[in-house]
């Protein structure tokens, strides 16, 4: 019974449709697309590589809320393949922080991991959108070398970088008041030291060389209104160029 029900579904019709998983027969009526249009999904163009962008910045500057709205509101799917993403799903726990490492830890007993780790990730982010998928990546680049290759993984493919800038007053405030499911993981400043180097580091070497297609403020523009900014610039253009020139770098 098993072997006949698993033979039965292994038929389609021309259209690709599956056939009733009990009875075997094969449906009539709607295409595929059709079917999928009731449920208002929107289908995607798998002929044409997808759209990444790219938001880079700090922790605590508001990058995943800005990858919320995205997923939420743009048109066709978005992939989410960023930082949080990857370094605490992916990563196994004895590596993490994974490429989430902090600047200036070069000396960390994981440090040689980090460019093997980036590399899969944008092999990943680009394997997703030569199948079609646009994708939304949160980052903190803080390595020049690891950026140009980065960037050069993604050669042939739309690539809009966004640099996500935040004062580090905001950046502290939201720090002091956590995050929901990530208790103890950033540190806080002290009366003897209101701003931690680590985070001092993090402000300045996140936004080296500073070549962006598109920068946002976040102490100044909510979510909702960043994805805005990123969707004008996706419709009207130019295409993102920052990405081609890191490259060469």
């Amino acid at each position: 019974m098993r072997d006949n029900r698993a033979r039965k579904l292994g038929r389609v019709d021309s259209n690709h449709r599956l056939p009733d998983p009990e009875s075997g027969a094969l449906p009539l009526g709607h295409s595929p697309m059709e079917a999928f249009s009731g449920f208002m999904i929107p289908t995607i163009d798998v002929t044409k590589p997808g759209q990444i962008v790219i938001l880079n910045g700090a922790p605590r500057s508001g990058k995943s809320s800005i990858v919320t709205v995205i997923q939420d509101t743009f048109d066709e799917p978005w992939m989410n393949l960023g930082v949080d993403v990857f370094a605490r799903q992916v990563t196994p726990k004895r590596y993490r922080p994974g490429i989430g490492l902090r600047p200036g830890e070069q000396g960390h007993a994981l440090a040689p991991l980090v460019p093997v780790l980036y590399a899969a990730l944008y092999d990943s982010i680009a394997a997703h959108a030569r199948a079609g998928l646009n994708v939304v990546v949160d980052v903190g680049h803080h390595d020049a070398k690891i950026l140009a290759d980065s960037a050069r993984r993604l050669s042939g493919l739309p690539v809009l970088f966004v640099g996500v800038r935040c004062p580090i007053d905001v950046i502290m405030e939201r720090r002091t008041a956590g995050q929901a499911g990530r208790d103890g993981e950033y540190a806080v400043g002290s009366k003897t030291e209101p701003v931690p180097a680590p985070v001092q580091r993090w402000q300045t070497a996140a936004h080296v060389p500073g070549i962006y297609d598109v920068e946002v403020d976040t102490s100044l523009l909510s979510p909702e209104e960043c994805a805005a900014v990123i969707r004008r610039r996706l419709d009207d253009g130019p295409e993102g160029s920052a990405f081609r020139s890191l490259a060469g770098i």
